[in-house]
């Protein structure tokens, strides 16, 4: 009987190795995290609309240039007082001019007032010129004039002289300008701004998705609004 030890003791052995070798084959295939780690993660170079923005629409209605159903829309969250907004006006401006009605231009106060002393007047006073029909012209009086104002001790006869200018009643501007309807805008505006995680400005969307600031110059904005036109 002892003869026969060392041979039960190899087959046990054997059958052990085995059964190591079956179960070390077999883990790699049953294990979801080893599939998880050998599968490539795909990313999208054109992230999704951010669907919180639906949850929060902003003023409304909005500051808007262009037909409601253009097939792009650039939503821009602009601090009058910021010369990098001041910058991008002439931009946006050109992509009206060369997109016609193809292109939506959507306006929405996101003024920084941490950091600028007059960004909020200046939203109030477009706000109000709005309220009267002139809110683009008044837009574009504080973004070609920022240079004029931005170092002003007191902008309200600047702002007031702007209003003059464009036909609006006077009296209303000045009443309007500390009105619930335009801080109630502005409100709104900055509820969408947080919504979307707006962090600072100029902050565009185009159809929903942030375009980086680097792409903003006009040569990469309008390779942008064609590929979103021919769906490229």
């Amino acid at each position: 009987m002892k003869r026969y030890i060392p041979f039960v003791i190899i087959l046990f052995v054997l059958i052990v190795a085995l059964g190591a070798g079956w179960y070390l084959t077999r883990k790699p295939a049953s294990s979801p995290g080893a599939s998880a780690a050998s599968s490539p993660v795909k990313s999208s170079a054109s992230p999704t609309p951010n669907p919180a923005a639906a949850n929060q629409p902003g003023a409304v209605p909005p500051h808007a240039i262009g037909p409601a159903d253009a097939p792009v829309t650039l939503e821009e969250f602009g601090d009058f007082e910021w010369p990098p907004c001041g910058m991008l006006h002439p931009v946006l401006k050109t992509m009206e001019q060369e997109f016609g009605a193809r292109l939506r231009l959507v306006f929405r106060e996101f003024p920084l007032t941490a950091t600028h002393p007059h960004a909020l007047a200046a939203a109030r006073a477009a706000e109000a010129a709005g309220i009267q029909g002139k809110f683009w012209e008044m837009h574009d009086l504080l973004y070609e004039n920022q240079k004029a104002w931005h170092g002003a001790f007191d902008v309200r006869p600047i702002f007031e002289g702007y209003a003059t200018r464009i036909g609006l009643n006077l009296e209303k501007f000045r009443n309007d300008n500390t009105s619930k309807i335009v801080e109630d805008r502005i409100f709104q505006d900055g509820n969408r701004a947080h919504a979307m995680d707006v962090k600072g400005t100029p902050t565009v969307y185009l159809n929903g998705r942030e375009v980086p600031f680097e792409s903003l110059a006009p040569e990469k904005l309008r390779v942008l609004i064609n590929v979103e036109l021919t769906g490229r």
